[in-house]
């Protein structure tokens, strides 16, 4: 066990954890943050992605220690409101059915518009690859991260 310092959603946060705990389990059991899910434990899912340092990471992978005081973002972090154009689009094009895919499709999708303000489908293809929706919403993704793109802009 070990102090671990997490800055999430800016605010900081030490934990006593095992330091190869996954950032996943910190963030929803020593946090309390839900917003990021499990899904499948081996980053293939894109279910618990969070942005680190602004870039988007499988927290299920990710052991705590080797983000120590870094600047981590979960879904709770990108608005308080869902005022996110991100959140903004989702909510307009109706994308989630079940809704267990749909923070870290979320997440994927801000990162994406805060590197490439207008993504054309091949950058929307490439950004959200691995991120699996069992329910099969892809042409509202889709739509949804053009229209925060249209948004945004």
């Amino acid at each position: 066990m070990a102090i671990i310092n997490l800055k999430i959603n800016s605010k900081d946060y030490s934990i006593d954890v095992d330091p190869q705990m996954p950032l996943l389990w910190a963030i929803r059991d020593f946090v309390g943050l839900k917003g990021t899910k499990y899904g499948c434990g081996i980053a293939q899912c894109g279910a618990c992605t969070v942005h680190l340092n602004g870039q988007p990471v499988r927290s299920c992978s990710l052991p705590v220690a080797a983000v120590a005081n870094k600047n981590i973002t979960t879904i709770e972090g990108l608005s308080e409101d869902n005022s996110h154009p991100v959140q903004k689009a989702w909510i307009e094009e109706q994308v989630p059915q079940c809704g267990y895919c749909q923070s870290g499709q979320i997440m994927a999708a801000a990162a994406l518009l805060s590197k490439n303000a207008s993504p054309n489908d091949a950058d929307i293809d490439a950004a959200m690859q691995g991120h699996i929706c069992r329910c099969g919403t892809y042409p509202r993704i889709k739509r949804a991260i053009k229209k925060a793109s249209e948004n945004k802009s």
